[in-house]
């Protein structure tokens, strides 16, 4: 047998490198006033910053972020986007921002509170577009034994 491979994991934070590149990807485009969307699944929590007019300025995950497997849809991996998120903002020169919050993944409430912890950015208005179905689908046919 050769010598065993020993791996060290440091808590379950996010990648560092992966944080640097999502920072670095951020446009150098300065707008003031923009739209924050954080769009929360079982699976997955994305956050994506917009402009007034809907153009999609930067985006990240907490798959962008490193987090794998069921870790990607804790409240902390979606605080640790949220966090990155508002640094990407204050690079770019956001002073205000609505915020659109879409699913219902744990990571909802996690994500805007390391948003909004991070200072210098107002908050104008959260308004809640999870979809809701009206009637659903239609039924199976009865089964027949």
């Amino acid at each position: 047998m050769g010598k065993k491979k020993t791996v060290t994991v440091k808590g379950s934070t996010a990648d560092a490198g992966m944080r640097a590149r999502v920072l670095a990807r951020a446009q150098k485009k300065k707008i003031t006033q923009g739209t924050l969307h954080i769009r929360a699944t079982y699976n997955n929590t994305q956050i994506t910053l917009t402009d007034k007019k809907g153009n999609v300025i930067t985006t990240a995950s907490s798959g962008s972020l490193g987090f794998k497997g069921a870790r990607k849809s804790t409240p902390f991996a979606a605080a640790k986007v949220g966090e990155l998120m508002g640094e990407t903002a204050q690079q770019i020169g956001v002073k205000e921002v609505d915020i659109v919050v879409k699913g219902v993944g744990a990571g909802r409430e996690a994500a805007l509170r390391a948003f909004a912890s991070r200072g210098g950015i107002t908050l104008t208005a959260i308004r809640d577009a999870t979809p809701v179905p009206h009637n659903g689908v239609r039924p199976r046919k009865a089964r027949r034994v």
